[in-house]
């Protein structure tokens, strides 16, 4: 049971949602993706790391520029926590 816990940890979250997005714009790293949604590298790399939560203003600018709703967003980007492991 702890490993299906694990594949959905590894399914959502900041870190999928953005991969998910790189791939569907064809892009090939996060500087392309950050250049893409107009915001620093930075910003990416601390959605990564778990540093910077995913935003209301930044889940909108996915919206309209990937076309992915907003539901989808949320989602694929929420994280949900294992019992034992920490964030």
């Amino acid at each position: 049971m702890q490993q299906a816990n694990i594949e959905q940890v590894k399914s959502t979250g900041p870190n999928a949602l953005l991969d998910h997005l790189r791939e569907l714009a064809g892009l090939k790293n996060d500087a392309a993706l950050a250049r893409k949604l107009e915001v620093a590298p930075p910003v990416i790399s601390k959605l990564r790391h778990y540093k910077l939560p995913l935003g209301d203003s930044l889940l909108l600018n996915m919206h309209e520029t990937f076309g992915v709703p907003v539901a989808e967003l949320r989602e694929k980007g929420s994280a949900p926590r294992v019992r034992g492991t920490q964030a």
